[in-house]
Protein backbone atom coordinates (compact mmCIF):
# COMPACT_ATOMS: atom_id res chain seq x y z
CA UNK A 1 0.00 0.00 0.00
CA UNK A 2 1.25 3.74 -0.60
CA UNK A 3 0.60 6.41 1.58
CA UNK A 4 0.61 9.81 0.18
CA UNK A 5 1.47 11.45 3.57
CA UNK A 6 5.14 9.60 3.90
CA UNK A 7 7.59 11.38 2.92
CA UNK A 8 10.63 9.13 2.13
CA UNK A 9 11.77 5.49 3.97
CA UNK A 10 15.50 5.19 5.34
CA UNK A 11 16.33 1.57 4.92
CA UNK A 12 19.41 -0.61 4.55
CA UNK A 13 20.19 0.22 7.92
CA UNK A 14 22.47 -2.47 9.95
CA UNK A 15 20.42 -1.30 13.35
CA UNK A 16 18.23 1.31 14.23
CA UNK A 17 18.31 2.00 17.82
CA UNK A 18 15.21 3.25 19.02
CA UNK A 19 15.42 3.82 23.03
CA UNK A 20 11.76 2.63 22.52
CA UNK A 21 10.07 2.07 25.96
CA UNK A 22 8.79 4.10 28.89
CA UNK A 23 7.49 7.13 28.37
CA UNK A 24 9.54 8.17 31.86
CA UNK A 25 12.99 8.66 32.13
CA UNK A 26 15.22 5.59 32.36
CA UNK A 27 16.78 4.47 35.62
CA UNK A 28 18.78 1.08 36.23
CA UNK A 29 18.58 -1.65 34.44
CA UNK A 30 16.20 0.16 32.28
CA UNK A 31 19.64 2.46 30.96
CA UNK A 32 21.37 -0.73 28.79
CA UNK A 33 17.67 -1.89 27.19
CA UNK A 34 17.93 0.19 23.92
CA UNK A 35 15.35 -1.96 21.92
CA UNK A 36 17.79 -2.48 19.18
CA UNK A 37 15.92 -3.44 15.42
CA UNK A 38 18.74 -5.10 13.30
CA UNK A 39 18.29 -4.13 9.85
CA UNK A 40 15.52 -1.64 10.35
CA UNK A 41 14.20 0.84 8.51
CA UNK A 42 12.47 4.01 9.41
CA UNK A 43 9.32 6.05 8.07
CA UNK A 44 9.40 9.82 7.78
CA UNK A 45 6.39 11.96 7.39
CA UNK A 46 6.07 15.74 7.71
CA UNK A 47 8.88 15.86 9.52
CA UNK A 48 8.10 13.08 12.67
CA UNK A 49 8.58 9.09 12.44
CA UNK A 50 5.79 7.39 10.89
CA UNK A 51 6.88 3.88 11.60
CA UNK A 52 10.05 2.34 12.79
CA UNK A 53 9.98 -1.40 12.43
CA UNK A 54 12.19 -3.89 10.28
CA UNK A 55 13.34 -3.11 6.58
CA UNK A 56 10.97 -5.97 5.36
CA UNK A 57 7.92 -5.04 6.80
CA UNK A 58 8.09 -1.52 5.78
CA UNK A 59 8.82 -2.06 2.62
CA UNK A 60 6.35 -4.65 1.93
CA UNK A 61 3.53 -1.49 3.48
CA UNK A 62 4.88 1.25 2.36
CA UNK A 63 5.79 -0.43 -1.79
CA UNK A 64 5.08 3.30 -3.57
CA UNK A 65 7.19 5.43 -0.90
CA UNK A 66 10.30 7.14 -1.71
CA UNK A 67 13.54 5.24 -0.40
CA UNK A 68 16.91 6.16 1.10
CA UNK A 69 19.61 3.84 1.06
CA UNK A 70 21.25 3.97 4.64
CA UNK A 71 24.20 2.67 2.96
CA UNK A 72 24.43 -0.36 5.97
CA UNK A 73 24.66 2.78 8.79
CA UNK A 74 23.64 1.84 12.54
CA UNK A 75 21.05 4.28 13.01
CA UNK A 76 21.04 6.43 16.38
CA UNK A 77 18.44 9.03 17.98
CA UNK A 78 20.44 12.51 17.74
CA UNK A 79 22.05 13.24 20.87
CA UNK A 80 20.36 15.82 22.97
CA UNK A 81 23.10 17.83 25.02
CA UNK A 82 21.19 19.00 28.22
CA UNK A 83 23.72 21.40 29.99
CA UNK A 84 26.04 23.78 27.44
CA UNK A 85 27.08 27.72 27.86
CA UNK A 86 27.15 28.08 24.24
CA UNK A 87 26.83 32.01 23.27
CA UNK A 88 30.34 33.02 24.94
CA UNK A 89 32.98 35.70 23.49
CA UNK A 90 36.82 35.22 23.93
CA UNK A 91 38.65 32.27 25.22
CA UNK A 92 40.89 30.75 27.68
CA UNK A 93 43.87 29.15 26.87
CA UNK A 94 45.78 31.05 29.42
CA UNK A 95 43.66 29.42 31.97
CA UNK A 96 44.52 25.61 30.85
CA UNK A 97 48.28 26.53 30.84
CA UNK A 98 48.42 27.82 34.26
CA UNK A 99 46.36 24.48 35.21
CA UNK A 100 48.73 22.61 33.74
CA UNK A 101 51.56 24.38 35.72
CA UNK A 102 49.92 23.82 38.89
CA UNK A 103 48.11 27.40 39.61
CA UNK A 104 44.46 27.21 41.14
CA UNK A 105 41.41 28.35 40.76
CA UNK A 106 42.07 31.64 42.93
CA UNK A 107 45.13 31.84 41.73
CA UNK A 108 44.04 31.86 38.00
CA UNK A 109 41.13 34.55 38.94
CA UNK A 110 42.89 37.05 40.63
CA UNK A 111 45.71 36.76 37.54
CA UNK A 112 42.24 38.06 35.59
CA UNK A 113 41.66 34.88 34.45
CA UNK A 114 38.33 32.35 35.15
CA UNK A 115 34.28 32.96 34.47
CA UNK A 116 34.91 36.52 35.27
CA UNK A 117 37.48 37.10 32.19
CA UNK A 118 34.60 35.76 29.88
CA UNK A 119 32.44 38.01 31.65
CA UNK A 120 34.43 41.10 30.36
CA UNK A 121 35.24 39.89 27.20
CA UNK A 122 31.60 38.88 26.83
CA UNK A 123 29.78 42.25 27.90
CA UNK A 124 32.10 44.05 24.95
CA UNK A 125 30.40 41.44 22.15
CA UNK A 126 27.69 42.53 20.21
CA UNK A 127 24.61 40.58 19.53
CA UNK A 128 26.17 39.94 16.21
CA UNK A 129 29.63 38.88 17.56
CA UNK A 130 27.83 36.62 19.86
CA UNK A 131 25.69 34.69 17.15
CA UNK A 132 28.75 34.70 15.03
CA UNK A 133 30.93 33.08 17.38
CA UNK A 134 28.32 30.63 18.36
CA UNK A 135 27.14 29.68 14.91
CA UNK A 136 30.42 27.22 14.36
CA UNK A 137 30.03 26.04 17.42
CA UNK A 138 26.30 24.81 16.39
CA UNK A 139 27.92 23.49 13.53
CA UNK A 140 30.25 20.95 14.96
CA UNK A 141 27.64 19.95 17.43
CA UNK A 142 25.51 19.13 14.76
CA UNK A 143 28.34 17.37 13.15
CA UNK A 144 29.04 15.27 16.04
CA UNK A 145 25.59 13.96 16.10
CA UNK A 146 24.23 16.48 18.04
CA UNK A 147 20.07 17.71 16.83
CA UNK A 148 18.82 19.66 20.58
CA UNK A 149 20.63 21.42 23.33
CA UNK A 150 20.30 23.20 25.86
CA UNK A 151 22.20 27.07 26.09
CA UNK A 152 22.76 29.15 28.90
CA UNK A 153 23.60 32.90 29.51
CA UNK A 154 25.72 33.79 32.62
CA UNK A 155 28.33 35.24 31.26
CA UNK A 156 26.91 38.66 31.30
CA UNK A 157 26.11 39.11 35.37
CA UNK A 158 24.23 42.41 34.44
CA UNK A 159 20.75 43.22 32.65
CA UNK A 160 22.03 44.36 28.79
CA UNK A 161 24.56 40.99 28.83
CA UNK A 162 21.91 38.75 30.19
CA UNK A 163 19.73 39.51 27.44
CA UNK A 164 21.95 39.62 24.72
CA UNK A 165 23.34 36.21 25.19
CA UNK A 166 19.29 35.06 25.55
CA UNK A 167 19.00 36.97 22.59
CA UNK A 168 21.78 35.39 20.61
CA UNK A 169 20.25 31.90 21.82
CA UNK A 170 16.73 33.03 20.66
CA UNK A 171 18.23 34.48 17.12
CA UNK A 172 20.22 30.54 17.15
CA UNK A 173 17.59 28.85 17.39
CA UNK A 174 15.47 30.54 14.96
CA UNK A 175 18.40 30.14 11.83
CA UNK A 176 20.29 26.96 12.70
CA UNK A 177 19.06 23.17 12.64
CA UNK A 178 19.85 22.55 16.01
CA UNK A 179 17.03 23.34 18.47
CA UNK A 180 17.90 25.05 21.79
CA UNK A 181 16.40 25.43 25.06
CA UNK A 182 17.30 28.63 27.03
CA UNK A 183 17.89 29.04 30.62
CA UNK A 184 19.15 32.31 32.74
CA UNK A 185 22.46 31.86 34.27
CA UNK A 186 22.94 35.00 35.60
CA UNK A 187 23.44 33.26 38.72
CA UNK A 188 26.51 31.83 37.38
CA UNK A 189 29.07 34.05 39.41
CA UNK A 190 29.26 37.30 41.23
CA UNK A 191 30.19 40.16 39.09
CA UNK A 192 33.51 42.31 39.41
CA UNK A 193 31.40 45.42 40.28
CA UNK A 194 28.76 43.45 43.77
CA UNK A 195 32.10 41.33 44.86
CA UNK A 196 31.99 43.28 48.33
CA UNK A 197 28.13 43.45 48.57
CA UNK A 198 26.63 39.89 47.43
CA UNK A 199 23.30 40.56 48.86
CA UNK A 200 23.18 43.56 46.34
CA UNK A 201 23.32 41.47 43.38
CA UNK A 202 21.40 38.42 44.88
CA UNK A 203 18.26 41.55 44.94
CA UNK A 204 19.32 42.43 41.61
CA UNK A 205 18.89 38.77 40.54
CA UNK A 206 15.48 38.35 42.19
CA UNK A 207 14.02 41.85 41.59
CA UNK A 208 15.57 42.37 38.06
CA UNK A 209 17.62 39.87 36.33
CA UNK A 210 14.88 37.48 36.72
CA UNK A 211 11.58 38.62 35.95
CA UNK A 212 12.64 41.11 33.23
CA UNK A 213 14.58 38.10 31.31
CA UNK A 214 11.81 35.72 31.67
CA UNK A 215 10.13 35.83 28.48
CA UNK A 216 13.77 34.69 26.61
CA UNK A 217 14.56 31.45 28.63
CA UNK A 218 12.61 28.48 29.78
CA UNK A 219 14.83 27.31 32.17
CA UNK A 220 16.55 29.18 35.70
CA UNK A 221 20.50 27.84 36.43
CA UNK A 222 22.53 28.69 39.82
CA UNK A 223 26.48 27.70 40.38
CA UNK A 224 25.23 26.24 44.26
CA UNK A 225 28.88 26.05 46.02
CA UNK A 226 29.57 27.86 49.17
CA UNK A 227 32.46 30.04 47.56
CA UNK A 228 29.75 31.38 44.78
CA UNK A 229 26.01 30.66 46.02
CA UNK A 230 25.20 28.94 49.13
CA UNK A 231 22.52 26.50 49.32
CA UNK A 232 20.71 29.00 51.54
CA UNK A 233 21.04 31.83 48.70
CA UNK A 234 20.57 29.52 46.08
CA UNK A 235 16.65 28.18 47.96
CA UNK A 236 15.89 31.52 47.92
CA UNK A 237 17.32 32.77 44.15
CA UNK A 238 15.78 29.46 42.95
CA UNK A 239 12.23 29.65 44.35
CA UNK A 240 12.20 33.53 43.68
CA UNK A 241 12.60 32.06 39.83
CA UNK A 242 10.02 29.64 40.03
CA UNK A 243 7.37 32.50 41.42
CA UNK A 244 8.12 33.77 38.42
CA UNK A 245 7.40 30.96 36.02
CA UNK A 246 11.24 29.33 35.10
CA UNK A 247 12.44 25.78 35.34
CA UNK A 248 14.58 24.81 37.94
CA UNK A 249 18.17 23.64 37.12
CA UNK A 250 21.44 23.37 39.40
CA UNK A 251 25.30 23.41 39.39
CA UNK A 252 24.91 21.01 42.11
CA UNK A 253 27.92 19.62 44.60
CA UNK A 254 30.32 19.87 41.76
CA UNK A 255 33.14 21.17 43.75
CA UNK A 256 31.79 20.41 47.38
CA UNK A 257 29.27 18.36 49.01
CA UNK A 258 26.70 21.41 49.90
CA UNK A 259 23.49 19.81 49.67
CA UNK A 260 23.37 20.84 46.34
CA UNK A 261 21.04 17.38 45.20
CA UNK A 262 18.96 17.67 48.17
CA UNK A 263 18.23 21.03 47.12
CA UNK A 264 17.38 20.01 43.73
CA UNK A 265 14.69 17.51 44.64
CA UNK A 266 13.06 19.99 47.19
CA UNK A 267 12.43 22.75 44.42
CA UNK A 268 11.49 20.35 42.13
CA UNK A 269 14.60 21.17 39.54
CA UNK A 270 14.14 19.39 36.35
CA UNK A 271 17.94 18.57 36.56
CA UNK A 272 21.34 18.72 39.05
CA UNK A 273 24.01 18.47 37.19
CA UNK A 274 27.85 17.94 37.85
CA UNK A 275 27.70 15.88 41.11
CA UNK A 276 30.93 15.39 41.22
CA UNK A 277 31.07 15.97 45.25
CA UNK A 278 27.23 14.65 45.85
CA UNK A 279 26.86 13.26 49.26
CA UNK A 280 25.27 9.53 50.52
CA UNK A 281 22.14 11.24 51.03
CA UNK A 282 21.79 13.51 47.80
CA UNK A 283 22.27 10.15 45.47
CA UNK A 284 18.92 8.66 47.65
CA UNK A 285 17.18 11.66 46.92
CA UNK A 286 17.91 11.35 43.63
CA UNK A 287 16.83 8.20 43.28
CA UNK A 288 13.29 9.19 44.68
CA UNK A 289 12.40 12.36 43.03
CA UNK A 290 11.98 13.00 39.37
CA UNK A 291 14.93 15.12 39.19
CA UNK A 292 17.98 14.13 36.70
CA UNK A 293 21.20 14.14 37.23
CA UNK A 294 23.17 15.32 34.56
CA UNK A 295 26.45 14.42 34.62
CA UNK A 296 29.27 16.06 32.97
CA UNK A 297 32.88 13.62 32.80
CA UNK A 298 34.46 16.22 30.05
CA UNK A 299 34.85 18.88 33.05
CA UNK A 300 36.74 16.89 35.40
CA UNK A 301 38.69 15.14 32.67
CA UNK A 302 39.63 18.54 31.44
CA UNK A 303 40.41 20.21 35.01
CA UNK A 304 41.62 17.20 36.07
CA UNK A 305 39.72 16.55 39.01
CA UNK A 306 40.21 13.77 41.88
CA UNK A 307 36.52 13.91 42.34
CA UNK A 308 34.24 12.43 39.55
CA UNK A 309 30.60 11.56 39.27
CA UNK A 310 29.63 8.57 40.97
CA UNK A 311 27.79 7.30 38.16
CA UNK A 312 27.89 3.39 38.87
CA UNK A 313 26.49 3.79 42.13
CA UNK A 314 23.77 6.49 41.12
CA UNK A 315 22.74 3.97 38.58
CA UNK A 316 22.21 1.31 40.59
CA UNK A 317 20.78 3.07 43.76
CA UNK A 318 17.91 4.07 40.70
CA UNK A 319 18.92 7.58 39.82
CA UNK A 320 18.11 8.22 36.21
CA UNK A 321 21.13 9.64 34.24
CA UNK A 322 21.71 11.85 31.77
CA UNK A 323 25.05 12.93 30.30
CA UNK A 324 26.05 16.69 28.63
CA UNK A 325 29.14 18.48 27.30
CA UNK A 326 29.61 21.42 29.18
CA UNK A 327 30.66 22.93 26.27
CA UNK A 328 32.44 26.37 27.65
CA UNK A 329 35.97 28.51 27.34
CA UNK A 330 37.23 27.45 30.37
CA UNK A 331 36.56 24.05 31.75
CA UNK A 332 35.41 22.03 29.61
CA UNK A 333 35.71 23.37 25.57
CA UNK A 334 34.26 20.77 23.57
CA UNK A 335 31.29 20.29 21.47
CA UNK A 336 31.73 16.63 21.12
CA UNK A 337 28.93 14.32 22.48
CA UNK A 338 30.78 11.03 21.65
CA UNK A 339 34.30 12.32 22.98
CA UNK A 340 31.63 12.79 26.32
CA UNK A 341 30.53 9.16 25.74
CA UNK A 342 33.98 7.46 25.66
CA UNK A 343 35.05 9.74 28.75
CA UNK A 344 32.17 8.38 30.58
CA UNK A 345 32.87 4.96 30.24
CA UNK A 346 36.71 4.88 30.69
CA UNK A 347 36.00 7.40 33.84
CA UNK A 348 32.69 6.81 35.18
CA UNK A 349 32.63 3.36 34.42
CA UNK A 350 29.30 3.46 32.40
CA UNK A 351 28.44 1.13 29.97
CA UNK A 352 28.21 1.42 26.24
CA UNK A 353 24.58 0.98 26.39
CA UNK A 354 24.06 3.78 29.25
CA UNK A 355 25.99 6.28 28.15
CA UNK A 356 23.66 5.89 24.92
CA UNK A 357 20.76 6.39 27.37
CA UNK A 358 21.74 9.21 29.30
CA UNK A 359 22.43 10.77 26.00
CA UNK A 360 19.32 11.11 24.30
CA UNK A 361 16.06 9.72 25.83
CA UNK A 362 17.22 10.62 29.89
CA UNK A 363 19.27 14.09 28.31
CA UNK A 364 16.17 14.95 26.52
CA UNK A 365 14.01 14.36 29.42
CA UNK A 366 16.38 16.83 31.11
CA UNK A 367 15.30 19.76 28.84
CA UNK A 368 11.84 18.68 29.42
CA UNK A 369 11.52 17.04 26.13
CA UNK A 370 11.39 13.53 26.55
CA UNK A 371 8.16 13.44 24.95
CA UNK A 372 9.31 14.61 21.35
CA UNK A 373 13.07 13.49 21.00
CA UNK A 374 15.83 11.60 22.21
CA UNK A 375 13.93 8.01 20.96
CA UNK A 376 13.15 6.78 17.25
CA UNK A 377 9.24 6.31 18.35
CA UNK A 378 5.72 6.70 15.89
CA UNK A 379 5.18 10.62 16.41
CA UNK A 380 8.33 11.89 17.75
CA UNK A 381 10.25 14.54 15.67
CA UNK A 382 12.34 12.56 12.90
CA UNK A 383 16.32 13.78 14.21
CA UNK A 384 18.39 10.74 13.78
CA UNK A 385 22.23 10.23 13.25
CA UNK A 386 23.51 7.09 10.71
CA UNK A 387 26.98 6.17 12.34
CA UNK A 388 29.58 4.68 9.95
CA UNK A 389 30.07 1.94 12.58
CA UNK A 390 30.08 -1.93 12.91
CA UNK A 391 27.55 -1.45 16.11
CA UNK A 392 26.16 0.54 18.16
CA UNK A 393 28.59 -0.96 21.09
CA UNK A 394 31.57 0.23 18.75
CA UNK A 395 30.72 4.22 18.95
CA UNK A 396 32.49 4.75 22.41
CA UNK A 397 35.21 3.08 22.04
CA UNK A 398 36.70 5.00 19.40
CA UNK A 399 37.06 8.35 19.83
CA UNK A 400 38.88 11.53 18.72
CA UNK A 401 37.56 11.18 15.28
CA UNK A 402 34.60 11.28 13.40
CA UNK A 403 32.18 8.96 12.75
CA UNK A 404 28.91 10.69 12.15
CA UNK A 405 28.16 9.75 8.12
CA UNK A 406 24.48 11.60 7.38
CA UNK A 407 22.24 13.64 10.33
CA UNK A 408 18.47 13.75 9.93
CA UNK A 409 16.94 16.80 11.37
CA UNK A 410 13.07 17.21 11.76
CA UNK A 411 13.00 14.67 8.46
CA UNK A 412 15.63 16.81 6.46
CA UNK A 413 19.53 15.90 5.60
CA UNK A 414 21.49 18.61 7.39
CA UNK A 415 24.93 16.87 7.40
CA UNK A 416 26.06 14.88 4.45
CA UNK A 417 28.79 12.77 4.67
CA UNK A 418 30.39 13.99 7.66
CA UNK A 419 29.91 17.62 6.70
CA UNK A 420 27.48 20.54 7.19
CA UNK A 421 24.41 20.29 4.95
CA UNK A 422 24.26 24.21 2.84
CA UNK A 423 20.44 25.44 4.21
Amino acid sequence: MSDPSVGFIIHNLKQVVTLAGSSLPRRGKEMSELAVIEDGAIVVANGKIAEVGSEADLLAQFPNSRRVDGQGAVCLPGFVDPHTHLPFYGTRENDFEARILGKSYAEIALAGGGIRSTMRATRKASLDDLVTAAKPRLDRMLCSGTTTAEAKSGYGLNLETERRQLLAIKELDEVHPVDLVATNLAAHEVPDEYREDKEAYIRLLCDKLLPELKELAQFCDIFCEDHVYSAKESRRILSRAKEHGYQIKIHADEIESVGGAELACELGAVSADHLGRISEAGIKGLASCETIAVLLPGTTFYLNLPNKAPARKMIEAGVAVALATDLNPGSCLTESMPAILTIACADLRMTPGEVITAATINAAHAVGMGDSRGSLERGKWADFVLWDIPHWRYLPTHFGVNLVKDVYKKGRRVVQDGRRVSS
